[in-house]
């Protein structure tokens, strides 16, 4: 199937590995430009070499950027001022007992993974609307509306993605910018790939124990009950950045594995 992307320019934030490396690489595929971005740029010069070679397209850069500091991301938008399509990846996320976490968690967290969308869809939402044509997705989960107990932190910043979205969505009225939020449930990423290993090392057994336990107890409700690829996410994003994916605005598209109950 041809998405239709051959002439659109993308930019990942936290693109550099896991879900946002997924999603670059599948928008090179496509015949997208894609601009990537991490916090430091060795690290942004890696993946644009590795992506070069894995997909054999030249139309793949990168911007350093850590979405904790403003100045930096302001020093990104001047040297990015247009995209076609904005996807809003970069997160955090951390295990931690509600009594535990101190005010200072509560605002990095908002910053870094709700004020980071907020920052750049600010400056590139007016000029999709003014050009009539543009694609912003928020990388939420399906912790947004399945708030974990273990980290209920994150799951309200994932939340607010999903209202920010929304809100967005509904000034694009009459027009062909949409505005969605796509909500991965457990993901084999980088991240979660090394939380698993540690939690097989602290309990002397294997990482394929560690999934069967995390789904029995933590996840009992997931049907396809093991952890998705971060192919799987990108294929669902990247669609929906589409041309062909012109219906869909002001959703919450969930690509979790039938963990939330809810039909709706």
């Amino acid at each position: 199937m041809d998405l239709k992307l051959a002439d659109k320019k993308a930019f990942i934030s936290g693109s550099t590995a896991g879900i946002g490396y997924a999603i670059a690489e599948r928008f090179l595929k496509e015949g997208a430009e894609v601009i990537l971005n991490g916090r430091s740029q060795e690290t942004v010069d890696q993946a644009v070499e590795a992506l070069k070679k894995a997909t054999g397209s030249n139309k793949v850069s990168g911007i350093a950027a850590d979405f904790g500091k403003v100045e930096e991301v302001n020093r990104l938008l001047e040297a990015l001022p247009e995209v076609d399509i904005l996807i809003n990846n970069t997160g955090i996320f951390e295990p931690k007992a509600f009594e535990e976490i101190p005010d200072e968690d509560w605002f990095r967290f908002f910053e870094i993974n709700v004020m980071s969308g907020i920052r750049l869809a600010r400056h590139y939402f007016p000029k999709m609307l003014s050009k009539n044509w543009g694609r912003i997705i928020f990388i939420s989960s399906e912790s947004g509306v399945f708030i974990p107990d273990e980290m209920i932190h994150y799951g309200m910043t994932k939340t607010a993605q999903i209202a920010v979205s929304r809100g967005l969505a509904e000034l694009t009225k009459g027009t062909d910018v949409t505005v969605n939020s796509i909500l991965p449930g457990p993901t084999k990423s980088k991240g979660v790939g090394a939380f698993i290993e540690d939690l097989a090392k602290s309990g002397n057994i294997s990482t394929k124990e560690v999934e069967t336990d995390f789904f029995k107890n933590m996840r009992p409700t997931s049907l396809i009950q093991r952890f998705a690829a971060v192919e799987e996410v990108a294929d669902t994003v990247v669609y929906f950045s589409s041309p062909l994916a012109s219906a869909t605005n002001g959703a919450a598209i969930r690509v979790e594995g039938g963990l939330v109950r809810s039909i709706l």
